[in-house]
């Protein structure tokens, strides 16, 4: 920690009209606000990272237990734990400038149209946040999240209301639980969408034989991890032939070979997920591995995946 990092420019990528130095973005709700992370490694490595999801109240979440492992992957219902928009604007986002030094995505969930207006109106006018990723679905929490996300008229509502209050890229974070992924996406640029991120997880569940019952207490949860790559990577590739606007993609990321897969179907950028909660030097590897995988491939740099 602590050294200067000269970025290769092999790895730059445009998202949103933002320049950033590679396309690797830890997802929310994987990476906190940066600074457990910033403790191993410069994070200012990174393209940029989503910070925790926000919501206009505090919130504790769901009950316990809410985080189970599955078979190449995780299961979790964690149901959107944070302090709530004011204390992550008063309290976290000034920490946060001290570690990292570029734009950060704030991600923001909500239960109204109003409510996510308004939280995104907040964050808005925060210097360091470079672009509002909208997440629409949520699948671990009852009212809210994945129910805007699952109908194309709500999804535009909730881009709509967004866009008419914001000045910075708005990108809606899709989720997979739907017949016509290309669909909803349409429905999101239509309304003023500046990108696209997806996949949020698949929904699912465990049964301990044991005592008979569901793992997690919320009963179903969001299943992440390299299980459902080939899932995310088909809906990327569909939503990316869909829309004109950048697509991120994320599901199942753990490693530089991932990242190309998805460049190659269309993303503009990555997040990645569950690989930061197995090893939290994930995404650093991945960043210093992807000039050694581009040469094993013949890529020159990551703009000549972009077609």
């Amino acid at each position: 920690m602590g050294e200067v990092r000269t970025a290769d420019p092999r790895l730059r990528v445009n998202l949103c009209g933002v320049d950033m130095d590679n396309p690797v973005i830890p997802a929310s709700g994987t990476f906190g606000y940066g600074y457990e992370f910033a403790e191993l490694y410069d994070i200012n490595i990174l393209g940029t990272f989503s910070f925790k999801g926000t919501t206009r109240e505090p919130r504790f979440g769901n009950p316990t237990p809410r985080i189970a492992e599955c078979p190449a992957g995780m299961i979790n219902a964690v149901g959107l734990q944070n302090p709530g928009v004011e204390r992550v604007i008063g309290e976290e986002l000034p920490k946060l400038k001290e570690i990292f030094h570029k734009p950060v995505m704030a991600n923001v969930s909500g239960f109204s149209v109003a409510e996510y207006a308004e939280t995104c109106a907040l964050l808005d006018r925060e210097p360091q946040v470079g672009w509002l990723e909208v997440n629409i679905s949520c699948p671990n929490v009852h009212g809210g999240g994945m129910s805007f996300g699952t109908d194309p008229a709500q999804a535009a509502a909730v881009t709509r209301a967004v866009k008419a209050v914001t000045t910075k890229p708005v990108i809606l974070k899709l989720s997979p639980n739907v017949t016509d992924i290309a669909g909803m996406a349409r429905a999101c640029e239509e309304a003023g969408a500046d990108g696209i991120s997806l996949i949020n997880t698949l929904q699912g569940m465990r049964i301990d034989l044991r005592t008979r019952k569901p793992v997690l207490a919320n009963v179903m949860g969001g299943v992440s991890g390299p299980c459902v790559f080939p899932v995310a990577l088909r809906m990327v590739w569909q939503v990316c032939r869909a829309v004109r606007i950048p697509v991120i993609g994320m599901g199942g990321i753990t490693r530089a070979e991932d990242v190309l897969e998805m460049m190659m179907a269309g993303a503009a950028a990555v997040e990645v997920g569950a690989a930061n909660l197995t090893d939290p030097l994930a995404c650093r590897k991945i960043i210093e591995e992807l000039p050694r995988v581009m040469d094993r491939y013949g890529i020159k740099n990551l703009a000549e995946l972009k077609q």
